[in-house]
Formats: structure tokens, C-alpha cells, sequence
């Protein structure tokens, strides 16, 4: 899905439902930071694959440790951000680690049944996940869990 805002259903839905478990800022951000790497790609005409390095658990687990160094440190201004929305939280810096890992597995799991040139296991030239769902049912789960994910937040600010 690259260049989409379907990526933020599913970290909106399992970010609220794990909420005491899930630092949530920063797994709005995992779940979407992936598709920077093919926006590049796109944007600088770049000889390089539009699913490369980082559309994989090798890769991904690369960039959870940058994304997890910059979110720690920024952490303080991310929650009086998370303030304004009634969803600050206060999380360890190993909870924005895993948290960070989990955010960008979920996105590398949705795109891959859907992209021939996505290889999870890199450096292993496989995807085993290619044509599981469909293009539509991956969309439709997306749009329905962002959804869903609403109907927790709008159910959170109910509750306090």
C-alpha cells in the first residue's frame, strides 16, 4: 500500500485496543514510516526496488531502532501532543522499542500478501505471505478497523 493512509486502521485499532500495552504515538508512526521508502523511491526515480530493504523484518527491525531512538527522544513533546487527543501515556524505553518493532511488522504483514517484490525474510528471496487476501479484502480490512479504531478512541473519551 505504498503512499496510503490505510496503514493508519490497523494501528489505530490495535494501538487503542493495546493501549496499556502499546506506547501509541509511536505506533501510529510505525505502522506508517515504512512507506517512506517507497516514496523515495518514486520521488527521486531511484533504480531500486519500491519494496526494498525495509519492507522487511530485517530491515524493519533496522529502522524500529531508528524510529525508537528518535520517539524516546522526543518522547516529552509527543505527550503533551498526546495530551490534546486525552491519550497520554508513559512508556519504558524498551515498551518504545517493541512497540516500534510491532508497528512496522503489522505494516510489512498487510503489504505483503499484496507485492510481488516484498521478500519479509530478506535475505531469503521469498514471500510466503503473496497471495493470501486480495488487494480488496486488505483494503476493506483496513477501512473497517480504522473504523472500529474510532469507536474505541470516541469509547476511551467516554470513559474518563
Amino acid at each position: 500500500m505504498p503512499l496510503t493512509p490505510f496503514h493508519f486502521g490497523p494501528a489505530l485499532f490495535f494501538g487503542l485496543l493495546l493501549f496499556r500495552y502499546i506506547h501509541l504515538p509511536t505506533f501510529l508512526i510505525a505502522n506508517v514510516i515504512v512507506d517512506l521508502e517507497p516514496l523515495f523511491v518514486l520521488f527521486f526515480d531511484l533504480n531500486y526496488p519500491l519494496h526494498g530493504i525495509f519492507h522487511s523484518f530485517a530491515g524493519g527491525f533496522l529502522l524500529a531502532i531508528i524510529l525508537s531512538c528518535v520517539m524516546i527522544k522526543l518522547d516529552k513533546n509527543v505527550q503533551k501532543v498526546a495530551g490534546i487527543f486525552k491519550a497520554r501515556q508513559d512508556f519504558s524505553k524498551k515498551s518504545i522499542f517493541i512497540t516500534s518493532i510491532l508497528g512496522i511488522y503489522i505494516h510489512i504483514l498487510f503489504d505483503a500478501p499484496l507485492y510481488t517484490d516484498i521478500m519479509p525474510f530478506y535475505p531469503f528471496i521469498f514471500n510466503p505471505f503473496y497471495g493470501l487476501f486480495t488487494g480488496s479484502e486488505i483494503y476493506l480490512l483496513c477501512i473497517l478497523l480504522f473504523f472500529a479504531g474510532l469507536v474505541l478512541y470516541i469509547y476511551r473519551l467516554n470513559q474518563k
